[in-house]
């Protein structure tokens, strides 16, 4: 197997092919064009390894999978520790692109499973309202901060205000149309998912897109990782001993979710809620608390997924 390094960018990307000597690399446009001319180059039984750049790596990930080649769409945070054991010096497009080949070669990364068109919609539908609830928040704080000028321009008053009005149209069309989307695509998860008492459709959806539908994982634990929710442990002789820290990787937006839901939970939901009183027994801080409940609430969503059962409050298993 070949493994072929691909460096993206926003108008092309460098594509590194392992030779006896070394390596070889070629540029090409990041335009469909482009990447056409890239597959025609690729020899036979290779694999293509790329970081995940968002939309920039799009085009050339599915044109790579519509041609039945092998494509693996890594973290970038693997690339970067990977150049860091290689002990590079040097960062060129050039050279990321060998780095990308070289790890492939030593990690053998999994395919990338490309998400369905559902899921793409509600990506990008997502993505907008965050920048909506952005902008929202930014133009509110604006309005406040006029509100106490001595002397107010009233045109600069009235444009606010109705910016602010068509932001919140804006939020709550996209709001409806994510969830009109997910009830209508993935309406067996969404029922099942909010069953679960603290888990809202907006959280529901959110993960479904994370996870492709619950497809993307083969447990909880593997979900939690991914979103950032799993808590670190470092130990090292004698000098060395901390723990207690989440690793904060993927959305935060969603793992922001989980953590209001969680103090919704510790009201609504009894396991959570003996879960959370446990903990504070044996001293663990509030925040502590609520992320262990986070963490307990994707397996709760992960398990009645998976089990195809709505969630029942309260319910013990026979086997525990």
């Amino acid at each position: 197997m070949m493994y072929i390094g691909i460096d993206v960018s926003k108008d092309s990307f460098v594509a590194a092919y392992p030779r006896k000597s070394g390596y070889t690399t070629k540029t090409f446009k990041n335009n469909t064009k482009g990447v056409r001319s890239f597959i025609t180059s690729l020899p036979e039984d290779c694999h293509c390894v790329m970081e995940a750049t968002g939309n920039y790596s799009m085009l050339l990930l599915y044109l790579l999978q519509q041609a039945g080649i092998p494509t693996s769409m890594e973290n970038p945070q693997k690339i970067k520790h990977f150049s860091r054991a290689m002990m590079t010096v040097t960062k060129t497009d050039e050279i990321d692109a060998k780095l990308i080949a070289m790890y492939g070669e030593k990690m053998t990364p999994e395919p990338y499973k490309i998400p369905t068109e559902s899921i793409l919609l509600l990506k990008q539908k997502r993505t907008v309202l965050r920048q909506l609830k952005k902008h929202l928040t930014a133009t509110k704080n604006l309005q406040q901060a006029l509100a106490v000028l001595p002397k107010q321009d009233l045109t600069s008053k009235r444009t606010v205000e109705k910016t602010i009005k068509f932001l919140e149209r804006q939020i709550a069309e996209l709001e409806d149309e994510i969830t009109n989307l997910s009830n209508k695509e993935y309406a067996r998860q969404m029922s099942l998912l909010t069953s679960i008492n603290g888990i809202s459709d907006t959280i529901a959806s959110a993960l479904i897109v994370a996870t492709g539908g619950f497809t993307y994982f083969s447990c909880a634990k593997q979900i939690s990782r991914y979103l950032g929710l799993c808590p670190t442990y470092q130990q090292s002789g004698t000098s060395v001993n901390v723990k207690g820290h989440i690793n904060r990787n993927g959305d935060p937006h969603l793992r922001g979710q989980l953590y209001v839901a969680a103090l919704v939970c510790i009201r609504y939901n009894k396991a959570c809620k003996d879960t959370y009183e446990k903990l504070r027994a044996k001293g663990k801080s509030a925040k502590v608390a609520l992320i262990a409940i986070a963490n307990k609430l994707i397996r709760q969503a992960f398990a009645v997924v998976t089990n195809n059962q709505p969630y029942i409050d309260g319910f013990v298993s026979s086997l525990a």
